[in-house]
């Protein structure tokens, strides 16, 4: 694997501490969690490359932002890093470039031959990455390995005949892009990270709309397995260059944002030990020769006991900082492994602890399983609970805007999900 020609100068930890600089592209509250992490592990700063002001960065003494309109698009990433990796490399820096979305994984996968020149790139090669972040592709796999997965059909958004016989589906279905990062510049109405449909009329119009949009791969429409938010688990791993696992954490997820554009999301993750569904993560790590960070996204299906997996995310995940509560630090994990070219110890990062950026409130409130709410509330309660956002040694201007955020999500909240009537 090439590698960019100042890491020679990075032999030590104190070496990271003086030469590395995390690049990051994205605004969202992974890009902060990488800052936090990265500061708190080495000290260090961060740059950060985002398409607008995002407060709680740009109000953070531990990053630097510069707001690059359009820097989700591939062009305008690639320009924007050619110009930060040839700055950094003058002064006798290393960056590591890291993203938040697929599309910056994609983006950084598929040209990671020219940003090594520069940059460390934590990701897998695009061959790989583009074969497995199809959906259709990733059932194939777990078909091969007796990996369970729900009910699926595959739709080609890239043919203007092609249609949908409604009548073979199971209604109600889920319904979803195959590829997330060619879905993201999109522009289709009413559009949804994830949707699900009762009827065949509802279906038959997202399908039409994607067709006549740039989207221009398959829909995936599938069996809804039946449970509600707490029927979801998260793993998040770090394979080593045998596509070993060396780290694993994983997470039972409590609640999802119910925004439309963010179904999906996380956004209360108890950790919880699952040794069943990390294994299975796992022989499909090492099955494909998978090298980084990795997140899958499982749901327990109560019709016969079994977990059943949706997909591979070929990054960490939005919602990553959950291993560091569970016990290891995730960025350095990168750090470990591709600058200091030292073997990740074996770790499972599942220490007792809450991932939570909604409130108490929103929890006590909306959580339908009551033992698990008394759990969750219980938590709180104790200090076991840990927002990325709230970080003690950051400016108090940053923690302003990370408190706000943080509350607006009982209006979030209040307007998606809550019956304001009780």
């Amino acid at each position: 694997m090439a590698e960019p020609e100042n890491l020679s100068l990075i032999k030590t930890d104190d070496d990271v501490r003086e030469r590395l600089v995390p690049v990051l592209l994205g605004g969202d509250i992974l890009t902060y969690s990488y800052v936090r992490c990265f500061h708190s592990a080495y000290g260090i700063r961060s740059l950060v490359l985002a398409g607008f002001d995002a407060k709680t960065i740009s109000s953070s003494r531990f990053a630097d932002l510069r707001v690059v309109p359009g820097v989700d698009r591939e062009e305008v990433a690639l320009e924007a890093l050619r110009g930060v990796g040839a700055e950094l490399a003058a002064q006798g820096k290393v960056p590591i470039v890291m993203g938040t979305g697929d599309w910056y994984a994609r983006t950084l996968s598929k040209n990671k031959e020219e940003l090594q020149r520069w940059f460390v790139v934590p990701y897998i090669d695009f061959d790989l990455l583009d074969e497995i972040t199809q959906k259709e592709r990733f059932y194939q796999i777990c078909d091969e390995l007796g990996i369970d997965y729900p009910k699926t059909w595959v739709f080609d958004c890239a043919d203007p005949q092609a249609t949908i016989d409604t009548e073979q589906l199971p209604f109600p279905v889920i319904a979803k892009p195959s590829n997330s990062a060619r879905y993201h510049y999109a522009q289709i109405p009413n559009k949804k990270k994830i949707y699900q449909f009762t009827t065949p009329g509802e279906l038959t119009e997202l399908f039409d709309n994607l067709k006549a949009s740039s989207y221009d791969r398959e829909l995936i429409v599938q069996d809804m397995v039946p449970g509600a938010d707490d029927g979801l688990r998260t793993i998040t791993c770090y394979s080593d260059a045998s596509g070993d696992v060396r780290v694993w954490s994983t997470g039972h997820v409590l609640l999802e944002d119910h925004m439309p554009t963010a179904i999906g999301n996380p956004v209360c993750i108890m950790l919880e030990r699952n040794d069943a569904i990390a294994g299975q993560a796992a022989r499909f790590l090492k099955h494909v020769g998978y090298h980084g960070y990795s997140n899958f996204d499982v749901k327990f299906d109560p019709r016969d006991g079994r977990y059943r997996f949706f997909e591979v995310n070929t990054r960490p995940g939005r919602n990553s900082f959950y291993m560091t509560i569970g016990g290891v630090n995730f960025v350095t994990l990168a750090v470990e492994d591709m600058v200091l070219h030292r073997q990740v110890p074996r770790r499972v990062a599942c220490d007792e602890g809450m991932y939570s950026v909604v409130p108490r409130i929103v929890v006590n409130r909306t959580v339908k399983d009551a033992e698990l709410r008394r759990q969750a509330v219980s938590m709180f309660d104790t200090g076991k609970v840990q927002n990325p956002l709230f970080y003690r040694e950051d400016t108090p201007t940053h923690n302003m805007w990370s408190r706000l955020q943080y509350f607006n999500q009982v209006r979030k909240f209040k307007r998606y999900v809550w019956d304001v009537s009780k």
